[in-house]
């Protein structure tokens, strides 16, 4: 068991999740049950499913909960490509969220890579 706040990957989803946050409060109301609810939920469970892996014992535990925040963020990514296209998202917002998304990947496809490889 590890402090996941402690973990930069849990750093930098926390502060995704913040951003998604911030933007949607300007999204149309029609979408409150809709895309800003998915975008909330799938940026979210990036950093809750880091959280919840660094809480179970073991680092194949971990492993899968790093596997299952790399498809929130997933999610997340084409939410926000979603959100763009629909015009309630500006490039530069897109574009900048876009690359918090992408810089997450990579970080947990290297933490599971790590995982994997201290496992053998």
């Amino acid at each position: 068991m590890q402090d996941f706040k402690k973990l930069r990957v849990w750093e930098k989803a926390h502060q995704l999740t913040l951003e998604v946050y911030r933007v949607t409060v300007v999204f149309p109301r029609q979408e409150r049950f809709g895309l800003v609810d998915q975008l909330r939920r799938s940026s979210s469970s990036i950093a809750a499913n880091i959280a919840e892996g660094c809480g179970r014992l073991g680092r194949k535990e971990l492993h899968r909960f790093v596997s299952i925040a790399a498809g929130s963020a997933s999610e997340t990514e084409y939410h926000l490509l979603l959100a763009r296209d629909l015009d309630y998202l500006d490039t530069s917002q897109h574009q900048s969220l876009q690359e918090q998304v992408i810089e997450v990947k990579r970080m947990l496809s290297s933490l599971a890579q790590k995982l994997t490889t201290d496992n053998r």
